[in-house]
């Protein structure tokens, strides 16, 4: 079988490639790699998706960009809907046959309050709509849907953050690696979702022949509110966890003063103000459908947690 994965050397993405080895796989990267399966293409170029697509059986489109800054809107826009509107019409001219389009849970699952959401939920587009990664994150799922609906075989996975060891730039670990560094001096109020890296990975697999053309399978493992999440770090790493809470009203202090922390925290969190406001938010779902329809069959999340640890321990030893 012939795989064409962008987004190739990424978290994700390498791990994907271990999986892969007894494909025919052409790994995507915007510029040259010693590895023989990657090539050089972008993504936004149609014409050059194309010509890479061409034989292929599988596309699975990972590529994007990761920052929550409103200053990187164009970059998200570019990279994200774009980058999939181009690469989706590629695969369409090629005759792939199944494409695995990674979206993300925070298009679906996230609310003010702690809620669990499933592919039924409502968007919410009112929260979604003053991000600019989940915002273009949306768009680009809207066009894979479209393209769906246009006759292409898209199946489309909405992982949760991504842990589990291999996070070479640390963009998906950070909240563990944070803790473990001490720069985390109180529980946001908001909580979150989390998956293995790992176990995503196969879920792409399986989806090459699971999965119905046009939907969407919610993929995550453990929904935690941050300060179990901490709890739970700090027990693995014998560490004290934070010792303060901070109350719910900080989501509405941040949203009402949109200039709040721009410039970083005097005191209390080592992280931007667009992080923090995304922490003060409830990102809990359910993957049922993933279960049932793909085999999603996530490992226990503490190991998930344990793995993440040791990697960034390893990590910081190397320098």
């Amino acid at each position: 079988m012939k795989v064409v994965v962008t987004g190739a050397s990424g978290f994700l993405g390498r791990h994907l490639l271990e999986r892969l080895e007894d494909h025919d796989v052409v790994a995507v990267s915007r510029s040259g790699r010693s590895d023989p399966r990657f090539v050089v293409a972008d993504v936004t170029d149609e014409a050059a998706m194309t010509e890479v697509l061409q034989g292929a059986d599988v596309l699975v489109h990972a590529a994007g960009l990761v920052s929550h800054d409103p200053a990187d809107s164009r970059k998200l826009l570019n990279a994200h809907l774009t980058g999939t509107e181009a690469t989706l019409a590629a695969a369409k001219a090629a005759g792939v046959g199944r494409v695995v389009y990674l979206s993300t849970s925070g298009v679906l699952a996230v609310s003010t309050e702690p809620k669990i959401h499933t592919e039924r939920s409502a968007r919410p587009t009112d929260l979604l709509g003053s991000w600019p990664y989940y915002r273009t994150k949306w768009f680009a799922e809207e066009a894979a849907l479209k393209a769906a609906k246009n006759g292409l075989n898209v199946v489309l996975l909405n992982p949760s953050l991504l842990l589990g060891p291999g996070d070479v730039d640390g963009s998906s670990t950070g909240a563990v690696s944070q803790f473990m560094e001490d720069m985390v001096a109180a529980s946001p109020p908001g909580g979150l979702n989390f998956c293995d890296v790992r176990d995503v990975a196969d879920a792409v697999v399986a989806a090459f022949t699971k999965g119905e053309r046009g939907q969407r399978y919610l993929l995550g493992a453990a929904n935690m509110s941050f300060r179990e999440f901490y709890g739970v770090l700090a027990r693995i790493t014998d560490t004290p966890a934070p010792p303060l809470r901070a109350p719910k009203a900080l989501r509405s202090v941040l949203a009402w003063l949109p200039a709040i922390g721009q410039n970083g925290f005097a005191s209390g969190y080592s992280t931007t103000r667009y992080d923090l406001e995304l922490a003060c938010h409830f990102w809990y779902l359910s993957a049922d459908r993933a279960e049932q329809e793909l085999g999603w069959n996530p490992r226990d999340p503490l190991t998930t947690l344990a793995d993440t640890v040791s990697d960034i321990e390893w990590r910081m030893v190397q320098g």
